[in-house]
């Protein structure tokens, strides 16, 4: 069983950055691919924002937050970031960090991701 457990939500200008942290307990963190997903007001499906593969690092991004958004792993401290800059108001959202069934590389697929953070407000004001 993992769990995960997200930090470093909170309130921003438009145009400011924050670093999400996602920290990892109870498996071998090395061994599960990684993503970041958000769910904005109103909305009924979390949107995959970026994974981040299990053996390389290699990432992928959705395109609304490519060149904008960044991911990266520490094996070492069990835990996933995610380096936002430039946001805008349309990112206010719950932001979570979700991690990969041990059988897949990565996945910009909800329902392939087996386990979640409970989430971590973040608020982009105009």
């Amino acid at each position: 069983q993992v769990q995960l457990v997200e930090s470093g939500g909170g309130l921003v200008q438009a145009g400011g950055s924050l670093r999400l942290s996602c920290a990892a307990s109870g498996g071998a963190f090395s061994r599960f691919g990684m993503g970041w997903f958000r769910q904005a007001p109103g909305k009924e499906r979390r949107e995959f924002l970026v994974g981040i593969s299990r053996s390389d690092g290699r990432p992928i991004y959705a395109d609304s937050v490519k060149g904008r958004f960044t991911i990266s792993r520490d094996s070492d401290k069990k835990t996933v970031y995610l380096q936002m800059n430039s946001l805008k108001p349309e990112d206010t959202a719950v932001y979570y960090c979700a991690a990969l069934s041990l059988d897949l590389e990565i996945s910009f697929e909800p329902l392939e991701y087996r386990y979640w953070g409970q989430g971590t407000q973040v608020t982009v004001s105009s």
